[in-house]
């Protein structure tokens, strides 16, 4: 088992990750616990994502990965530019990357996550348990010479505290980039809670052929509930570096 207090480093991952308002907000936010608090408009995001050879990886191997959450207001990850968020689900084809991410509080399960694109054309789709409760289809363009960075910062509940790191990345993101539909496939598993209202609202979103991204070393424990805030604009990609990767709605 990788110890899960070391830092682990993910280059050139194929990466879909944008976000949407939902269409049961009420069960969004119940999802959302104690010490932290959820935007008013309960906007939800998911990163879907495959790492195609171990050799993309300082220890994980090759694997795929879906998380999905919600946005948090108060506390921003480095710059402000992006919200926190809370993980709801987290599915992994990698039982190392299973364990690991347990030990540090996330809602790790067994899954795969399945990205292929045709004629401009992507469909990426996450299944657990071999059933597919996600599937997301986008346009997308080529990879131009734009490169996207910045942090993310999460949080996960372990042994009974509230814990958050922060997660800093650089993309490639296409242009264009739409997303056409988001499906939820399996009304009976809970997931479901977190489908797009229709017609579908999209808050930000890229994808890149080549993501690359960071692990921290530590978790920092969070204590108390944080003032409140006006809400940004989502983890949104700085327009000043990145016009390519700024989101298109469908």
């Amino acid at each position: 088992m990788l110890d899960p207090s070391a830092p682990q480093l993910v280059v050139n991952s194929r990466t879909l990750f944008f976000s949407w308002l939902p269409a049961d907000p009420d069960a969004v936010a119940a999802m959302v616990p104690p010490g932290l608090r959820p935007r008013p408009d309960r906007q939800v995001f998911m990163n879907q994502y495959v790492v195609d050879d171990a050799s993309q990886t300082s220890g994980f191997g090759a694997y795929t990965l879906t998380y999905v959450g919600v946005s948090l207001v108060g506390v921003d990850a480095p710059g402000g530019e992006s919200p926190g968020g809370w993980w709801t689900h987290y599915v992994t084809s990698s039982e190392r990357v299973r364990e690991y991410a347990v030990a540090r509080g996330a809602p790790a399960v067994h899954g795969r996550t399945t990205i292929g694109s045709e004629s401009g054309v992507l469909v990426a789709e996450t299944a657990i348990d071999g059933v597919p409760v996600i599937r997301a289809r986008c346009q997308v363009g080529e990879a131009g010479r734009m490169v996207s960075s910045g942090h993310h910062r999460y949080f996960t509940a372990h042994r009974g505290r509230l814990l958050n790191a922060v997660y800093p990345y650089v993309a490639e993101p296409v242009t264009p980039f739409v997303v056409e539909s988001v499906e939820f496939l399996e009304p009976a598993h809970p997931i479901y809670a977190l489908r797009p209202e229709n017609p579908l609202t999209i808050g930000f979103g890229f994808y890149a052929p080549r993501a690359s991204f960071a692990y921290p070393g530590g978790l920092t424990e969070h204590v108390g509930e944080p003032e409140p805030v006006g809400v940004g604009a989502g983890h949104q990609v700085p327009a000043r570096r990145a016009a390519s990767g700024l989101p298109s709605g469908s």
